[in-house]
Order: C-alpha cells, then structure tokens, then sequence
C-alpha cells in the first residue's frame, strides 16, 4: 500500500517537514540517507558537521549542530515519523503513485517532499583526490582538532569561510584566509570579528592553484597565486580547508524536476510545489540565497503544509 508521503533527505528541511506531516497524521517515511552516500552529507545534512549553533532560535546558549539534529529527529520519531538512514537510487516520477527505489526495494507514495540538501564545492585541483583527508578537508568542525598549534589555511570569502576561520583559531596557531577578492563576502558583523582576530591573516586577491605534501603523503605547503601578477606564493600549511559554497543534491532529479542554471530545484512563487504535481521541495536543495537552518527549517513547515493540503485536494 502507498504511503501518503514520502521525504527524500534530512537535515533541518526533512525532519522539520517529517515533524509537521507526522503531526497531521500522514505518517511519513523518511530516507535521511547514508554516512558517506550523496555527495558525502551525512544524515541530518550539514548541521551534524558543524558546532556552535548560535543563531537557532530558542537557545540562547547556542547548541551544537549534531545535538540540535538529534533532537529534530527525536522530535519527529515522536509523532510516528518512520526516518531511515538509507540513500534513494532512483524515483519514477511518471508512476502513480510515485515510486522510490531504496537499496532494490521499492516504495510507493501519492506525495513526495524532496530534502537532500547541498554538499560542499571544490576546486578541481589535480591532488584534491589524494589530500582529501590528507590535510585537505570541506569541515574545520570535523578536522580542525588534528592540527593542534600549526598553521591552518581556509579558502573562501563569505560566511562560511568566515566562520571556518574563526572555528579554527580555537586549534590553530594561526589561520591564513585566502580569497579571490580584495574585500570579504560575509556579513559586516562576521567580517569585523575576522579581520579583529589576532591569529587571522587575511591574503587578498589569490587563488589556491597547487598543494604540496610531504613524504607521508600529507600536505605540507599551499600554493598561491595573485589574481592580477600570477605571481605565485609558497605557504607552509598543516591543513588547508574549503568554504567556497556547495553542489545541489540534484543528480537524482535530472531532466525530471525544473532546476535554475546552478541545478537548484525552482519551487512555484510563494510555495514549495514543484514542477510535478504533488512533488515539494524544501531547504538547501532550493535554496541558493540564505542556506540556513532556520530557513530550512521555514521552508520544510511549508512543504509539509503545501503537501498536506494537496493531499486533502485530490481527495487521499
């Protein structure tokens, strides 16, 4: 028999969603997806690889990022939410009902809420494939504590490489933030605590276009080019860490569901309907302009809703 609903993906979206349909008795199925699998977002999306939530309302103490996505899921368990830690292969939009394929099992629903979020962007540098892990690294919360009282670089300009180079202080002796620009893309407030802070240096205008490792197979240097002379700089580093924005999780919706030019999913107007009816979409997978928890969050309540009401529609 076909579940009502369907949510493909976790994090703030998914389980904010599965806590709204569980509420309204749609009793949901949650595919919160695997350690490692899709593009390597853990289940519970970018939250579980982060720490300090300070900007989450209703603690004013802050909470960490894998405890508040705990919670989340507690909370939607609660209701009756049904949240496995499985990766979808594939979907047939074109079946009615739609139909999920789950490690050679096959799920039906009349709704589907899609969730899978974003993973972080590389360069495409020759090496990124042998370092990943190696003194490379897209997570400061997940790697920064290996590299106690050694020099730290963070490639990036905006919030997240801003909060990455802050995180890193914690460890680092110093934090060296290398930017393409000559003025920073973060918020004011993030930007004056960076440029303030004693162990930050700030190199404008360059690129991260080689690293070195050492005879262990770690990187041991940086390689930096100026965006204008490609005069080309040496920097030892311990560790070098990418914050220059993220991949839609859309691979699996390729020529079926409308995405924009940078393959986010495009949502109608005021609303989180798809392109396919009874198909929704919520947090980061369709959202290019604030990616936060709380908006994510925003827009799974809203998906939930839009999906429960289309339900109630069409007569299920």
């Amino acid at each position: 028999m076909a579940r009502k609903v369907i949510i493909v993906g976790s994090g703030p979206s998914g389980l904010t969603a599965a806590i709204y349909a569980a509420r309204a008795k749609l009793e949901p199925l949650v595919f919160a997806g695997e350690a490692g699998g899709r593009g390597g977002t853990p289940p519970g999306g970018q939250l579980m690889i982060t720490t300090d939530v300070e900007n989450y309302p209703g603690f004013p103490q802050g909470i960490m990022g894998p405890q508040l996505m705990v919670n989340f899921r507690e909370q939607a368990e609660r209701f009756g939410a049904d949240v496995r830690d499985e990766d979808v292969s594939e979907i047939d939009f074109d079946a009615s009902p739609f139909r999920v394929t789950v490690g050679g099992e096959t799920h039906e629903a009349q709704a589907l809420i899609i969730s899978t979020g974003a993973r972080p962007r590389l360069l495409g540098l020759e090496k990124e494939d042998t370092l990943m892990g190696h003194g490379l690294s897209t997570c400061a919360t997940c790697d920064g504590a290996f590299f106690q009282n050694r020099e730290m670089m963070v490639i990036g300009g905006g919030d997240s490489a801003v909060e990455e180079a802050l995180f890193l202080t914690r460890f680092a002796s110093k934090v060296i933030l290398v930017h393409r620009r000559d003025e920073l893309r973060a918020s004011k407030i993030m930007a004056d605590r960076l440029l303030a802070h004693e162990k930050v240096e700030v190199v404008w205008n360059h690129n991260l276009v080689d690293m070195l490792a050492n005879d262990a197979g770690k990187i041991r240097a940086a390689v930096i080019e100026h965006a204008e002379t490609s005069e080309r700089t040496e920097r030892e580093v311990a560790a070098i860490f990418y914050a220059i924005g993220h991949i839609p999780n859309t691979q699996l919706f390729e020529g079926k569901l409308d995405m924009d030019e940078n393959r986010y999913l495009v949502t109608k107007p005021g609303s989180t309907r798809t392109n396919i009816e009874g198909v929704f979409a919520a947090g980061d997978v369709a959202d290019h302009v604030y990616r936060q928890a709380i908006t994510a969050s925003g827009t799974g309540c809203m998906a939930a809703i839009d999906c429960e009401r289309w339900l109630e529609s069409v007569g299920s």
